[in-house]
């Protein structure tokens, strides 16, 4: 048994901690759980905990169903808000096979293949994300059929005793209490909309810090007697809720990111990655904006990225290279803005990271970048700029996906296929429904 193991089980009977969580995620992205009595952790940790896997979404087949979860120590924490008495805690999963091999279904596993492919190419990937979320008043849309937000505050407004600015405060505290460092929060531009960023961590504790993030979130609303959505456009006319997010690579100590007196002090190597990015947005579009609400976000205005574009401080471009600190190199970073703040943070960070890579193996080349509003162009305008449309719907996303065999590999075979059966049958679902619109414009007049 090592250290870590040891000090879980040394943290649980000294602070008597009753139920032991076991976390882990589907394939996208639904947080999973099981209550594990703190006298069969010891075992978990040395052969893990035998459950079906073929009742989670897109873990394994019904001839293939056992399975286990295998808690990774170094993930424990006390959950706060279960109080002081009989405390709670939880670590995240891994999912192994009978024989105790990593399962290709671990969105977690996906992730981790990808940074140890990084970590062979000499690169460790920190990413810092940016949490947008709606805070409204209850889940059950108002009269007129729309959802009902705290207030009607705006982007970074102060609003005295304001319930958003309340609710923050004590988010941010409950998020640092499960070791989740917070770097700032605010209000956003849409009313009840607000926004936390994480500080920067290796990708995969940014994923599990993000799944953390999500159930704090919701925690602390329903302790305020409000709700919080992650829905990406929960308002036809208001923004909707991204998650951009920053990378960077490093090689030791030093950002591989950064070159002095280059362009935007960006090396080679943050170049290609760029390209990368650009290059295969529109296969994994339906990965980084899974669910039919999120086209609704990206064509919806709202400073939502909606082209292949990159610049310099360029809020209308997909990927913007921050100038915060120019001649700090270790601050040297790329932000994607395209991700929301309801993707599977695990496949989402494999697929980006993963086709900034193939960039870097390939020497792909950066095209010009965007220096003008991309939003206020023509269509003709942007052709002939090269600046190319993401993915107009879901259905649009999966067929681009699935002709990939760049995501195919990423995710691997088993992930892929559920992942795409899982947006197909949403999609399905979202097409045969007849629209309070379609009623509205056609049942009296057709």
């Amino acid at each position: 048994m090592d250290r870590q193991q040891e000090f879980v089980l040394r943290t649980i009977e000294e602070r008597d901690v009753r139920f032991v969580r076991l976390w882990f995620t589907d394939v996208v992205g639904s947080l999973k759980s099981v209550a594990l009595a703190p006298a069969e952790v010891e075992g978990a940790f040395e052969e893990g905990l035998g459950f079906d896997g073929s009742s989670i979404e897109g873990l394994a087949r019904v001839f293939e169903a056992d399975m286990l979860v295998k808690p990774d120590p170094t993930t424990f924490q006390i959950l706060p808000w279960r109080g002081e008495k009989e405390q709670t805690s939880r670590m995240f999963c891994d999912i192994l096979a009978p024989d105790g091999q990593p399962s290709a279904a671990d969105p977690r596993h996906v992730l981790k293949r990808c940074l140890a492919k990084a970590a062979d190419m000499g690169f460790s990937c920190y990413t810092h994300p940016e949490v947008e979320f709606y805070l409204l008043k209850s889940a059950v849309p108002g009269a007129d059929g729309r959802p009902v937000p705290v207030d009607d505050a705006g982007y970074f407004d102060h609003v005295p005793g304001g319930v958003a600015q309340d609710f923050r405060r004590t988010a941010v505290a409950m998020l640092e209490a499960v070791g989740i460092p917070v770097e700032f929060s605010h209000h956003e531009a849409g009313p009840g909309q607000n926004e936390i960023d994480l500080r920067y961590a290796d990708a995969l504790q940014t994923a599990d810090n993000i799944m953390t993030f999500r159930t704090v979130i919701k925690e602390v609303a329903l302790m305020q007697d409000t709700y919080a959505t992650f829905m990406p456009k929960p308002f036809s006319d208001h923004p909707g809720s991204g998650m951009h997010t920053h990378f960077s690579l490093f090689e030791g100590d030093s950002n591989a990111f950064f070159e002095a007196g280059a362009e935007y002090q960006l090396s080679t190597t943050a170049r290609q990655f760029i390209a990368g990015i650009l290059h295969h947005a529109p296969e994994f579009t339906a990965v980084t904006n899974q669910h039919v609400n999120s086209y609704k976000r990206l064509w919806g205005g709202g400073e939502a990225p909606s082209y292949l574009s990159w610049g310099h401080n360029n809020r209308s471009a997909l990927v913007r290279v921050p100038l915060y600190k120019p001649h700090k190199g270790q601050s040297a970073r790329i932000e994607y803005r395209g991700i929301d703040s309801a993707a599977n943070p695990y496949l989402s960070y494999a697929v980006l990271l993963g086709a900034g890579l193939k960039g870097i193996e390939e020497g792909y080349e950066l095209p010009r970048g965007a220096e003008e509003d991309v939003w206020s162009l023509t269509a003709a305008e942007r052709r002939a700029m090269g600046h190319d449309p993401l993915p107009e719907s879901l259905h649009d996303a999966t067929r681009a996906m699935e002709d990939s065999e760049f995501v195919a590999g990423i995710l691997g075979e088993q992930v892929f296929d559920s992942f795409l059966r899982n947006k197909r049958e949403e999609w399905n679902d979202y097409r045969q429904q007849v629209t309070p619109l379609e009623l509205k414009r056609n049942l009296g007049t057709l």
